[in-house]
C-alpha cells in the first residue's frame, strides 16, 4: 500500500482522534478502587464513572455522525478534540463524585464527536483497495489502547494519582490538533439538517434503562425511582423508534441494516463488545480488590493482548479484504471465548499470573485481532462512501452501547461484593456472548463473488436509496468497499 502524505496524516489524525477516546474509556477501570476510596461511593460510583461517559458517548455518537456528514469531518473533529481537553481537566479536579460523573458525561459528549469523523475521514482519502488495511492499522492502534489503558492508568494510580489519568489528555490532544490544522480534506459537504428530536429521545431512553439497572443494586426494583426510570426510558426508546423511522433525515437510518453485513454486523458487534467491555473492567477491580494486585501490574496483566493486537490486527484486517470477512468474523470471536474461559481457572483469593491468567489474556488478545478489522471494513465497506460517517456512527453507538449496558448489567451478574464465584458468572456470560457473535457471523456475514457482480449491483443500489429515506431521488452507487466484497471467495 503506497501512502500519500496526506493519507499519512490523516491516518495519524484518525489514529489519535480515536486514542483519545478509546484510551480514556479504559484507562479509567484500573484508577476506580482509587477513585473510590478517595470521594467515596462504592461499587455504584465505580459504575457511573464508567457508564455517564459511555451514556454520553454512545446517545449522542449518532448524532455527531450526522453533524460529521453535515457540517464536515474536519471541522467536526476539531469541536470534539477541544471540548474533550476542556472536559478532561474538569475530570482531573473534581471535588467529589458527582462533579467527577457530571464531568464524564461532558467527556463522552465530545468524544461523540470524534470517533466518527475519524473513520470518515479514513473512508474518504484512501482507496477501495487501500481501506481494509488502513482500518486494520487503525483498528490495531485503538484496540490497543482500550487494552493498555489499564497499564497507564495503574502506573498513574501508583506512582502519582489518579487525577492524572485526566490530566494527561490535553497533550495528545495538542498534536492531534496541530496535525489536522495541516489537513485539507477535499468535498466537505454541509446539508445542515440534525435530528435533535431523536438526539434527546435517545440519550433521555438509554439514560433512563441504564440509571435504572444501576441503581436496582441499592434501591431494589420495587423503588418508584427505579422503576420509573426504567420506564421513562423504554417511552423514550419506543418513541425514538417511531420518530426515526417517520423521519425524512432520521439520526438513525434504520434502511442502512437492510444491508446485510451492515445489519449482520452490528449485531455480531453488540455481543462482541459487551463481553469486551464487562470482562476486561471486571477482570481488572478482580485482580485490585480480590487478588490483592497493586493497580499497576493489574493494568500490566492486559497488556500481552495489546501486543498481539498491535502486531497481527494489520495483517487480518488485510487478510479480509482479499479472502473476505466471514471467516474471520466467525473464528475470532470464538478464539476470545475460549481466552476468557482459561481465566476460569484464576483463584479465590490468590491469583498466578503466569498459569492462571497469561494463557487466557493472549488467547483473548488473538481472537479479538482476527476479528475486529474485518468487523469494522466489514460493516463500513456495506455503505456508501458519502454515508461513512453515519455508518461508522451507528457501528460505534452499538459497541459503546452494548459496553454501557453490559457494564450496568454488572451489579445483576455478580450479585454482591465481587469474589471468584461473582467473577466466574461474568466470565461465562462474557463466553456465551462471543460464542453469539461468531454463530451471527458465520451464518449472516457474506463475501462476495464475481458471478454475484449484477445481482448485488442492484440490491445495493435498491438498499442505498432505502438508507438515504424518502427523500432519496436516485439510487446511490455501491462503495468501493462493496466492490471489494465482489472479489472475495465465498
Amino acid at each position: 500500500m503506497l501512502v500519500t502524505s496526506l493519507q499519512r496524516s490523516v491516518l495519524l489524525v484518525a489514529i489519535l482522534a480515536s486514542l483519545v477516546a478509546f484510551l480514556d474509556g479504559s484507562v479509567v477501570n484500573v484508577a476506580l478502587p482509587a477513585i473510590e476510596r478517595e470521594l467515596g461511593g462504592g461499587l455504584v460510583l465505580q459504575q457511573w464513572v464508567v457508564d455517564s461517559y459511555l451514556i454520553t458517548l454512545g446517545a449522542l455518537i449518532l448524532i455527531a455522525g450526522s453533524l460529521s456528514d453535515a457540517f464536515g469531518r474536519k471541522r467536526i473533529l476539531m469541536i470534539g478534540l477541544f471540548g474533550f481537553g476542556i472536559a478532561s481537566i474538569a475530570c482531573a479536579v473534581a471535588p467529589d463524585g458527582v462533579s467527577l460523573v457530571v464531568f464524564r458525561a461532558v467527556q463522552g459528549i465530545a468524544g461523540a464527536l470524534l470517533v466518527p469523523s475519524s473513520l470518515a475521514i479514513i473512508i474518504q482519502v484512501f482507496s477501495t483497495d487501500d481501506q481494509p488495511k488502513a482500518i486494520g492499522r487503525w483498528t490495531a492502534w485503538t484496540s490497543a489502547a482500550m487494552l493498555a489503558g489499564p497499564l497507564l492508568g495503574g502506573v498513574f494510580v501508583d506512582t502519582l494519582s489518579w487525577r492524572l489519568v485526566f490530566a494527561i489528555n490535553p497533550l495528545p490532544i495538542a498534536a492531534t490538533v496541530i496535525i489536522l490544522w495541516r489537513v485539507k480534506l477535499d468535498h466537505e459537504h454541509a446539508h445542515g439538517h440534525i435530528d435533535y428530536a431523536g438526539a434527546v429521545l435517545g440519550a433521555v431512553g438509554l439514560g433512563g434503562v441504564v440509571f435504572a439497572l444501576i441503581e436496582q443494586g441499592q434501591e431494589s426494583w420495587s423503588s418508584p425511582l427505579v422503576w420509573g426510570s426504567a420506564l421513562v426510558g423504554c417511552l423514550c426508546l419506543g418513541a425514538f423508534t417511531i420518530v426515526e423511522l417517520r423521519s425524512k433525515r432520521p439520526m438513525l437510518p434504520f434502511g442502512l441494516f437492510r444491508i446485510r453485513n451492515f445489519g449482520v454486523g452490528n449485531l455480531a458487534t453488540f455481543a462482541i463488545y459487551a463481553a469486551l467491555s464487562l470482562g476486561t473492567l471486571m477482570v481488572g477491580i478482580y485482580l485490585q480488590e480480590v487478588a490483592g494486585y497493586p493497580a499497576t501490574l493489574a493494568g500490566l496483566a492486559l497488556i500481552p493482548a495489546t501486543i498481539v493486537s498491535l502486531v497481527l490486527a494489520s495483517r487480518f484486517g488485510a487478510l479480509s479484504g482479499k479472502w473476505g470477512p466471514r471467516l474471520f468474523m466467525a473464528v475470532g470471536p470464538a478464539v476470545a471465548a475460549f481466552g476468557y474461559a482459561l481465566m476460569l481457572t484464576m483463584g479465590a483469593s490468590s491469583v498466578d499470573y503466569w498459569l492462571q491468567l497469561l494463557p487466557g489474556v493472549v488467547v483473548f488478545g488473538l481472537g479479538l485481532s482476527i476479528t475486529v478489522a474485518p468487523l469494522t471494513a466489514a460493516v463500513l465497506g456495506a455503505v456508501p462512501p458519502e454515508r461513512a460517517g453515519i455508518g461508522s456512527a451507528i457501528n460505534n453507538a452499538v459497541a459503546r452501547i452494548a459496553g454501557l449496558i453490559a457494564v450496568a448489567c454488572a451489579g445483576l451478574i455478580v450479585a454482591g461484593p465481587l469474589d471468584q464465584a461473582g467473577l466466574r458468572r461474568v466470565l461465562l456470560v462474557c463466553v456465551v456472548l462471543l460464542v453469539i457473535g461468531a454463530v451471527v457471523s458465520a451464518i449472516g456475514i457474506v463475501n462476495r463473488n464475481k458471478s454475484a457482480v449484477a445481482p448485488h449491483a442492484a440490491a445495493g443500489s435498491a438498499a442505498s436509496t432505502a438508507a438515504i429515506g424518502p427523500g432519496a431521488t436516485a439510487p446511490i452507487p455501491l462503495t468501493g468497499s462493496a466492490r471489494a466484497q465482489r472479489r472475495s471467495s465465498r
